[in-house]
Order: structure tokens, then sequence, then C-alpha cells
């Protein structure tokens, strides 16, 4: 079991930095990127303390993989990351979609806002923009999308979401597999 990915979802969920989990659990910051990334194990009793410092216990950590796969998910369901207030909302469509092979995520953007700039990683990304208009930095190239319109690329290089237009911008985005 990658237990990886199911930490960083929680800890972004929880709307915590590596490092503030980290510190709630007495841990290094390096140390929680390494089993985020799957780059070393946790002991038993360090992914206790782990889990715990998420607000989770470990019997209710091991039972997300022993839940039946559900279709179709509602508002309700949703898991909000960032604040509106502050110009950046990522919005979790889809509960647990780390664990599948792409995440589809609701991004909003507040005029001349932008997405955290993302090294290239395995994989690809679509969006598709339902409001505003954005400008999209891809390696080089950047690229103006507007409403009703789509990008689609593969992930290899840097690559950020900027709010050029005047008004909050809202896309819907699937990264295969799932990096956010």
């Amino acid at each position: 079991m990658k237990i990886g990915p199911t930490i960083k979802k929680l800890r972004l969920q929880a709307g915590l930095t590596q490092e503030e989990l980290a510190n709630r659990a007495d841990l290094t910051k390096g140390f929680i990127s390494q089993v985020e990334n799957d780059a070393t194990s946790p002991s038993i009793a360090t992914l206790g303390d782990l889990v715990a410092a998420l607000g989770v216990t470990l019997g209710d950590f091991f039972k997300r993989d022993t839940e039946p796969a559900k279709v179709v998910f509602t508002s309700r369901e949703w898991v909000v990351s960032g604040d509106s207030v502050d110009g950046f909302e990522l919005v979790f469509l889809v509960p647990r979609a780390h664990r599948s092979q792409m995440e589809p995520v609701m991004v909003s953007l507040d005029p001349g806002e932008s997405t955290p700039l993302s090294p290239g990683h395995e994989g690809e990304e679509f969006g598709y923009v339902l409001n505003g208009q954005v400008e999209l930095l891809h390696g080089n190239s950047s690229h103006k999308v507007r409403k009703g319109e789509c990008f689609h690329y593969a992930a290899d290089a840097g690559h950020r979401i900027t709010n050029s237009g005047k008004r909050r911008a809202k896309i819907l985005w699937v990264s295969c597999p799932p990096s956010f």
C-alpha cells in the first residue's frame, strides 16, 4: 500500500503545509516530503503520530482502502483547499481521487492570481475554462485560454495558470496521474 498520496491528500484537506504537519507530528519537513512521495516508509508509531496530527485514527486511515467504489459525488462531498477570499481556491471534486488514475479539481482564481508553479512531472493534464480567461505557462511557452476553450499537455515541463482577465476565472482541471 502506498501511503504517501493519502498522507498528502489528508494534509491538503486539513489546509496544512508540510512544515505545519511536521511541527504537529514532531518530525522534519524533509521527512514529510519523503513520506508523501513514497521515498520512505514511516514506522507504525510514526504513522500513528502523522495521522493523529491530521485528525484521523490509524483504523480510519486504513479503512479508506476498503470502502466500496462510489460513482456520483455531490458538492457536499467536495474538499476545498485554499480560500476564495485570498484569490485562489482549489476544490477536490472526487474524494480520494489521488488513488485513481486521474484527479479532477475545480480551480478558481481572482484577477492577477496564479496557481503555484508546478515543476515538470510524469503524466498529462487537461483543463476546461468555465469562466474568465487565463494564461497557461507551459515550459517556455505561454498560451491564452478563454471561456469555452480547453488545454491539454504533457506535464513534463513546469506549468502554471494565471488569471489574465478582469473577473474571477474558473477551470475544471484533470491531472493524470493525480498530482494535486
